[in-house]
């Protein structure tokens, strides 16, 4: 048996303390309580620390290790919280060069090479890890467990993909038991309406394929779905634990109507006490008016649609036109607020195509949608897309300190093809002033919806906070361990090669266990 550790880092700087703070997310994080079932599942002993809703504190994580004494400390990270992971893995060799240290999520699978060169991880995990993960804390040689970038004294080694589970009701009920749900009372009630909150999901993957996302690269192109009664019990279990809310994870739960129709059907039958909303982007062309009366009759009160940008071309451009236009946004937003469901709205500004015009149309987009939020962000290449790829190759991007790379970062990440960075954060700030600090229709919508739902006061109390926090911010800075001793990676010199998704098939193809060289140094 295994004794197991896994670390989620720090939220706290990835939103810089910017106005999209006061909706900083804190619930478990889903992706650990998956890959903790499964090693539960075979035996192992499975403790989770969680520092999204708290500062980085390496003091606080070094008396964990010392007093649980893991066998294997499992990190996973998004590209903002990369140098957390850093650091933590040189902190724990420190501790003992006997515990393995492995890490996850979406950056490293975007860089697994790189990110094992630039930490002092012994392992990545690429992709979908739920079953990799249980193979490493069973002690498999790691050149025999599928979907794992290793090191071997001074060489780094790639074994062949995992294949992407194929029936997802196969997986044991997420660990979210392992969390301590007295943590999550701290939520924005901007983000939340009712406190415990946590996340779920209902299905994996995503078919489309917009340049500025990496989802794939841990879901795989293609989709999976759970069948509508394990999703029930699922809402039965957070339930009984005590969690009053759920965000949905999935990235296009509504695109196969029927089936989401059969889901929200199935949770309505339990008479559970809970709430649930959409948290990623739905797509614009799958609103449908009986699904959105049968999510709305099951619990659910907010929708969040991924708008993205107000110009057709751009949608196109970026992978996500055809159907998903403008004008079928209106007809969205018209839908859910018919069934009765908050509409909260995503955008981007300094997209692939982006031009000071098209900008000007999502603001004005942004500007005369009925919304009851929005959020809007400047596109940033992250690894793993398409985009990011993309600006290697034209040596378009400027650094690769992680801790730069928030969604609402004053730091010139990159080279955009048409605009300079000073103009997309101008159009930033235009967009949350036009918006939403001088928009009379959206004031006036909140102050009704205030009043109407009892939200009145803490509306008041975020719009004065919103008021006076910046829109980008410079501050990324975590109090680290050792940054002076983290393996550095010459990303300038070795352009990191880019990463490939898994495809979603209905056959399975045969097993390889060979190890592949990848790089001959360390």
């Amino acid at each position: 048996m295994s004794k197991v550790l896994l670390i989620n880092p720090s939220y706290f700087s990835t939103f810089g303390g910017t106005k999209v703070s006061l909706v900083s997310p804190v619930y478990p994080t889903l992706g650990l309580a998956t890959i903790a079932a499964t090693a539960l599942q075979r035996g192992h002993k499975v403790e989770i620390l969680d520092l999204s809703w708290r500062a980085y504190d390496y003091k606080l994580i070094r008396d964990v290790v010392l007093r649980y004494k893991p066998d294997i400390v499992g990190i996973t990270a998004t590209t903002p919280l990369m140098n957390q992971l850093r650091d933590i893995s040189v902190m724990v060799k420190d501790i003992s060069k006997n515990i393995m240290v492995v890490g996850g999520g979406p950056h490293p699978s975007a860089l697994p090479e790189a990110t094992l060169e630039e930490s002092m991880l012994d392992a990545v995990l690429v992709g979908e890890a739920d079953f990799t993960f249980a193979d490493i804390c069973d002690g498999y040689p790691l050149s025999d467990i599928s979907g794992i970038c290793y090191r071997d004294n001074d060489q780094i080694f790639s074994t062949p993909p995992r294949t992407p589970i194929a029936n997802l009701d196969d997986l044991p009920m997420p660990a979210w038991h392992i969390y301590n749900i007295k943590d999550y009372y701290k939520v924005s009630r901007l983000y939340a309406k009712r406190s415990p909150s946590i996340t779920a999901e209902f299905s994996r993957g995503c078919v489309f394929k917009c340049d500025y996302c990496a989802s794939k690269i841990t879901l795989a192109l293609g989709y999976r779905k759970k069948s509508p009664e394990r999703c029930a019990e699922e809402v039965k279990l957070m339930s009984s634990l005590g969690y009053k809310e759920f965000f949905l994870t999935d990235d296009i739960f509504t695109s196969d109507q029927k089936w989401a129709k059969n889901v929200s059907d199935a949770i309505s039958d339990l008479n559970a006490d809970m709430i649930w909303s959409c948290s990623n982007g739905v797509r614009v062309e799958s609103a449908d008016d009986d699904l959105f009366r049968s999510m709305k009759k099951a619990g659910c009160y907010r929708l969040s649609f991924g708008f993205e940008s107000g110009n057709d071309e751009v949608l196109k451009a970026f992978g996500k036109g055809g159907r998903a236009t403008v004008k079928q946004a209106g007809k969205a937003v018209k839908m859910a607020r018919k069934a009765g469901i908050d509409v909260c709205g995503f955008f981007m500004v300094g997209l692939s195509a982006d031009t000071e015009d098209t900008m000007k149309e999502t603001i004005e987009m942004a500007r005369t949608l009925p919304l009851d939020m929005m959020k809007c962000s400047i596109c940033i290449a992250f690894p793993g897309t398409k985009m990011f790829n993309d600006y290697i190759e034209k040596g378009l991007i400027r650094t690769f300190n992680w801790d730069d790379y928030m969604m609402y970062t004053a730091k010139d990440l990159f080279a955009h093809p048409n605009l300079s960075f000073e103009v997309i954060q101008r159009y930033m700030n235009k967009f949350f002033n036009r918006c939403m600090l001088y928009n009379p229709s959206f004031i006036v919508r909140r102050l009704i919806r205030g009043i109407r739902t009892g939200d009145f006061f803490w509306d008041l109390y975020y719009a004065l906070k919103f008021y006076f926090l910046p829109t980008t911010s410079n501050e990324n800075q975590s109090n680290y361990y050792a940054k002076e001793r983290w393996p550095i990676y010459d990303f300038k010199n070795r352009p990191p090669k880019p990463a490939h998704y898994q495809i979603v098939r209905k056959s399975k193809p045969a097993h390889s266990s060979q190890k592949e060289q990848f790089i001959s140094s360390s």
